[in-house]
């Protein structure tokens, strides 16, 4: 019996949250299985869901509605939680991308099968193994690469890989927050004025562990047609934005990561969907593959750029949980594994 969950139905407009359904799911798995019957319950907890689940025969498999149709998930209800628990005789859970969160399917579930054996998936396994091993065994030298555009999203993050890490060097739009706490001038650029003194203070923290950017690509306009400049970091004009690190970033960053024997990747160096400012993103996925290092891509955007250029058969692990693994890093446990069996 199978549970999982697709986007974030509102339940407001039913015709607006049928393409939430996980029937295309079921359709798709009976083809990459052919010799199996695979059913499909029109609900999650429902009069469908347990008449389907009581008919299963050996070899047969259920795919349940998306568990997020229905409000017990998200509020961990233990009545909810007890109807799928009573589905099964053994829980296991492969889910990575939402090990960080405390839903019903997550933690109430597995807490209403008491006696019975709470396993995780392989791919929960592998997760957790390189991103546990990296963090606590790393081979050095040890180098992080932080990106994105949001100081406050990564603050955790990047304390957390200071401690551990021999470089950290920061991209993407989160480096325009740290040039204005240097006094640099950032033009349109996205910033978070009110995160100055946290950019401050990770910069006195990190010291020369903590690499930012020398030189800026940036544009007038939000579009790869625009009127272009490479400036020196802090000297954005007040009409341009920067879109991506510049080449003195982009080599002086390959030639860190040349020398690192495990790299961890989470965040692209700029506008990586808009080419030409996919030029810092490319060249620091291709510098990692280069390398030979135990290198591992946090998920979400790293991992959709690492996609996108062709190079994800070429780096030992793409994460497939952006927030799960942004937390993994952070160093928190989470309480879906924790309630699992430790054999």
């Amino acid at each position: 019996i199978l549970m999982s969950h697709l986007g974030r139905p509102e339940g407001k407009d039913p015709a607006e949250d049928a393409k939430y359904s996980l029937k295309p799911v079921a359709t798709r798995l009976q083809e990459l299985l052919p010799n199996s019957k695979v059913h499909f319950a029109g609900d999650t907890v429902g009069d469908d869901a347990k008449a389907k689940a009581a008919a299963l025969r050996d070899g047969e498999v259920l795919i349940l509605e998306n568990v997020r149709f229905n409000k017990g998930e998200k509020k961990g209800d233990a009545e909810y939680a007890a109807v799928l628990a009573g589905f099964g005789d053994v829980y296991c859970n492969d889910a990575f991308g939402t090990c960080h969160r405390t839903e019903g399917s997550m933690v109430a579930v597995p807490n209403a099968m008491t006696g019975k054996p709470k396993v995780c998936g392989f791919l929960v396994e592998k997760e957790i193994k390189f991103l546990s091993d990296a963090i606590a065994h790393p081979t050095r030298p040890f180098v992080a690469i932080v990106g994105g555009k949001k100081v406050a999203d990564k603050i955790e993050v990047i304390k957390n890989l200071l401690a551990i890490c021999d470089k950290v060097l920061i991209g993407g739009a989160m480096a325009f927050t740290f040039s204005l706490a240097r006094g640099g001038k950032v033009g349109k650029s996205y910033v978070q004025p009110d995160k100055v003194d946290l950019a401050q203070e990770l910069m006195q923290l990190g010291g020369s562990k903590l690499v930012l950017p020398l030189d800026t690509h940036c544009g007038d306009d939000f579009k790869g047609t625009c009127n272009k400049l490479t400036v020196k970091s802090g000297e954005i004009p007040d009409d341009y934005e920067g879109f991506d690190i510049g080449p003195e970033t982009i080599q002086a960053y390959a030639h860190i990561i040349k020398s690192a024997k495990t790299v961890v990747w989470n965040g692209p160096m700029g506008v990586f969907e808009m080419p030409p400012f996919d030029a810092g993103t490319r060249a620091v996925a291709e510098a990692i593959v280069a390398s030979g290092a135990t290198s591992i891509i946090g998920g979400g955007d790293s991992a959709a750029a690492i996609q996108d250029f062709g190079l994800a058969d070429q780096v030992t692990h793409v994460s497939t949980g952006g927030g799960a693994s942004l937390e993994m890093l952070e160093g928190k446990k989470f309480v879906a594994v924790e309630l699992l069996d430790d054999k």
